[in-house]
């Protein structure tokens, strides 16, 4: 049995300004048959040794059809990638932006995450292109992609999750120690939610 190798970060390098802007892959959801969801790493970034072009990567993801995006990214971090105003460019793109800013490398609470994939999953109901991103694409957009894969389907295992965002996205997805416990207590910890949630429903309603 292998034992998995974690970083304490998502920040794995990508291509530099004159490499063309990709799409880095799409992954099929069951259920949703004819929906998918796509994985990238930040548009735009200009940092260290990367320089990339806001207005064209945008460009392209609009030539791609991309309808509505999930930035995972901190406010604090789009100003250190330079582009502070990320989320007004896709806005004035035509690109609707659902913003749940996770720290790099952490996991979101469980009530958040239930709101993501709530978001997520309409999405993909209405079957509109979506795209994913944090950093690189790897730890957090990996991390929820994951979640949802578990809420779909109960026959899967957490591996099994992590195993198809690997095959996808390489061995750096699902990054670090807690990510990965999360997904493993992640039904345990939804259910405790779920239930938690109806008893105040009712509580309320009497």
């Amino acid at each position: 049995m292998k034992t998995p190798e974690f970083d304490s970060s998502d920040e794995e390098p990508v291509q530099d300004d004159q490499t063309p802007f990709q799409i880095s892959c799409k992954l099929f959801f069951p259920i949703f048959c004819s929906s998918n969801s796509l994985f990238n790493f930040i548009v735009g970034c200009r940092f260290k040794d990367i320089r990339r072009n806001l207005q064209k990567d945008l460009q392209e993801l609009k030539r791609y059809g991309t309808q509505d995006v999930f930035v995972l990214c901190t406010r604090g971090e789009l100003s250190k990638y330079r582009v502070p105003n990320l989320l007004d460019s896709y806005q004035q793109h035509g690109i609707i932006v659902h913003h749940h800013p996770i720290p790099d490398g952490d996991t979101p609470d469980i009530a958040n995450c239930c709101g993501i994939l709530e978001e997520l999953r309409g999405c993909l109901e209405s079957n509109r292109k979506t795209l994913i991103h944090c950093y690189g694409g790897l730890g957090r957009s990996c991390l929820v992609a994951a979640c949802l894969l578990l809420q779909l389907s109960e026959a899967m295992e957490p591996q099994e999750a992590i195993d198809n965002l690997r095959d996808l996205r390489g061995s750096g997805a699902i990054q670090t120690i807690k990510q990965y416990n999360y997904l493993h207590d992640f039904r345990e910890n939804l259910a405790a939610h779920l239930s938690t949630k109806d008893a105040v429903l009712r509580s309320v309603s009497r």
